[in-house]
């Protein structure tokens, strides 16, 4: 498992609602079946939900642990 709920998260891609390459998220949800993904909560600048999308290992890198 790459990264643990609560990491942050940084997309290395554009996705719909405004997540754009290098956008920061929050993993909230791990999933290990059928294959590795993660649930990732995207937040505006005031904080508000933006988007959540499940998207996989190879598209994020890690920014914070949660510690």
């Amino acid at each position: 498992m790459k990264f643990q709920e609560y990491d942050i998260v940084r997309v290395l891609k554009n996705y719909k609602n405004n997540v754009k390459k290098g956008d920061v998220g929050a993993v909230v949800i791990v999933f290990t079946e059928p294959k590795e993904a993660y649930e990732v909560e995207f937040l505006d600048e005031k904080g508000y939900h933006k988007a959540q999308y499940t998207l996989l290992p190879d598209d994020l890198e890690k920014v914070q642990s949660r510690n």
